[in-house]
């Protein structure tokens, strides 16, 4: 991967796409925008690429031949580039689709067609997020704790793994505990000028809900209708649930 000086907030960015006219358009409009690209055509190529070099985030398309995008964002997850953003580029609109692309590990994704200028928008917000120091004093709420130095989640004693958007949306709840953050405060936290569309936040929240709380008694995180979310141990009003 060819080193240059980048700006503050441009990439080195792995583009999974088997589209080659696709994957050069993409390409040399990042590269315009003072990002630096490498290509994979192919899932297993891009897996490799990605455990063999230190990117700043991947981007992969959702349909490719042999490995697809989910099973790419798998492998890598497991792999020794675990933190690295992801942004997954897919034709399919569908919730249950985008969920999907977020439980198995992806930060976000951007359907087909788009807008380059978002896909910039998005990278930028994405590493911006991720270059982020973070506060080092460990954060409890009842049983559930989170290391902001390691990045380590634990409830009563199980160790958590979330996605790096899961673990930005947990840190700011956990801080603000127990006060309400309403949805635009979340979405700024995370994705700051870059806003996703409005499935983005409420499929993370509902894979942080499902990791943080559906294994275990009591729930801690809590719905405020119309407002935004709020994590505490007390009890709230089973209607903003």
């Amino acid at each position: 991967m060819a080193a240059r000086k980048r700006q503050a907030d441009a990439a080195a960015i792995l583009l999974v796409e088997d589209d080659r006219e696709l994957s050069g358009v993409i390409g040399s409009y990042l590269d315009g925008r003072g990002h630096t690209v490498d290509f994979a055509h192919d899932g297993l190529t891009g897996i490799r690429l990605a455990e063999a070099n230190e990117y700043d985030i991947v981007v992969t398309d959702g349909m490719l031949p042999g490995l697809d995008g989910l099973e790419v964002v798998r492998r890598v997850r497991a792999g020794s580039r675990k933190d690295v953003p992801i942004l997954m580029l897919t034709g399919r609109t569908g919730l249950e689709d985008k969920v999907a692309a977020l439980e198995t590990g992806a930060d976000d994704y951007l359907c087909k067609p788009f807008d380059l200028r978002e896909l910039d928008a998005r990278i930028r917000a994405l590493i911006r997020r991720d270059r982020q120091e973070v506060a080092q004093a460990t954060v409890t709420v009842g049983d559930l704790r989170f290391d902001p130095g390691t990045f380590e989640v634990h409830r009563a004693g199980k160790r958590i793994e979330l996605s790096p958007i899961g673990l930005r949306l947990l840190a700011i709840l956990m801080r603000e505990s127990p006060k309400v953050v309403t949805r635009a405060q979340l979405e700024r936290h995370v994705w700051g000028d870059g806003l996703p569309d409005s499935d983005t936040l409420r499929s993370h929240l509902y894979i942080l809900r499902n990791a943080i709380d559906k294994p275990f008694k009591k729930p801690l995180l809590h719905t405020i209708p119309s407002i935004g979310y709020r994590m505490s141990d007390s009890e709230v009003d089973a209607s903003s649930q």
